[in-house]
């Protein structure tokens, strides 16, 4: 569903730390912490992930899945917008 590069991706895209990132989410900052230091798909709580996912879509950010239309067909993140990055919650 989400990786945790694409996670700090997102986030460096955004502008936004992961106390931010947990406010938009209504998470817990361990949490966030927690998800981020995995490696490979981020596993938990399924609706703590869609929280997450549904924080990033809300900011502006769309999550690129695995077999997803792209140029080199890996995952990602880009702004749905383009222009400069945005930052939320300031």
């Amino acid at each position: 569903m989400i990786t945790s590069f694409q996670m700090r991706a997102a986030r460096a895209l955004l502008g936004i730390d992961q106390r931010t990132l947990a406010e938009l989410a209504g998470v817990s900052l361990p949490t966030i912490q927690r998800m981020e230091a995995s490696t490979g798909n981020v596993r938990g709580v399924v609706e703590t992930l869609i929280k997450v996912v549904d924080a990033f879509d809300r900011a502006g950010v769309e999550l690129i899945g695995e077999q997803t239309r792209s140029e080199s067909g890996g995952r990602g993140v880009r702004l749905k917008e383009p222009g400069p990055p945005r930052r939320v919650g300031a």
